[in-house]
């Protein structure tokens, strides 16, 4: 947040991106993406925790069940039936995926659901702001991780994290430092990146994007993770969710825009 903060407002000063200044009605403009994007972070952060990375990138696609529900609601967007369908495959592999968990966690499943319809608004409402065009996406990404320094701050004060940061002791490893800046620049280029894909294409086309990535993270975590149990229907389940979230792509990307009709001009007529 802080490097996203910094960045953007050294790059406005230097006349290479551009946002509205602050002025009081900027809160009303952004609201309520900040606590949207906490609450997102907090969640996510606690399903990982205690769940499987399988069973976590899995439940994960609950996301994109919460998302299209979103842009019908809010946005008026209802995808066609192909897309809904994918959608619909990838949600029955995550339930039969669930079912079989002999690892189930209750906590962590309603945290990572918690997390999925964070996730969703965040999405819808990102769409939403960009689509109004007041703030446009430097100035979303500016202000919305300005106003999130409170809260996140706030809360890694009250459950000792901040603490445990500042006493870290590889703070004099100057290797460390150097690597530790550059993930956070990293970061306000994923972000960036995330706004750009939901506005040029939806937030359900981000969402599920997101997942995709997932997949080497399932597969790997089965090996790496030492957390997975494998049961024949949990390992069937996520791989059902995982040819949904291909076929997605595939059907999303091989979609092409109607020919729009040529506009023909009558040549005017005269009398002879």
């Amino acid at each position: 947040m802080t490097a996203t903060v910094v960045v953007l407002f050294v790059a406005k000063r230097l006349k290479i991106v551009d946002y509205p200044e602050f002025s009081p009605d900027i809160v009303n403009k952004i609201w309520p993406l900040p606590l949207i994007y906490v609450g997102n972070l907090i969640f996510g952060l606690g399903g990982t925790k205690r769940l499987s990375l399988p069973m976590f990138t899995v439940l994960r696609r609950f996301s994109i069940l919460f998302t299209m529900i979103g842009e019908k609601l809010i946005l008026g967007n209802n995808p066609p039936f192909t897309i809904q369908l994918t959608v619909y495959t990838m949600i029955l592999g995550s339930i039969i995926a669930a079912l079989n968990d002999i690892s189930f966690d209750a906590v962590g499943y309603f945290f990572v659901l918690s997390n999925n319809v964070f996730t969703a608004a965040n999405g819808v409402y990102v769409k939403k702001k960009l689509d109004s065009k007041d703030l446009g996406k430097y100035g979303l990404l500016f202000y919305n991780s300005l106003f999130m320094l409170p809260f996140a701050t706030s809360f890694s004060w009250f459950n000792g994290d901040l603490d445990k940061a500042m006493a870290y002791e590889g703070w004099s490893d100057l290797w460390f430092t150097v690597q530790f800046i550059m993930s956070c620049i990293m970061g306000f280029i994923l972000m960036y990146s995330v706004m750009l894909c939901t506005q040029y294409n939806s937030a359900l086309t981000t969402t599920i994007i997101g997942c995709l990535k997932n997949i080497f993270v399932t597969y790997l975590g089965m090996i790496i993770g030492g957390d997975y149990v494998f049961s024949i229907y949990n390992f069937a389940g996520l791989n059902i969710s995982i040819a949904g979230s291909i076929v997605y792509s595939w059907v999303t990307f091989r979609r092409k825009d109607p020919p729009k009709p040529e506009l023909l001009k009558a040549a005017p007529t005269s009398n002879v």
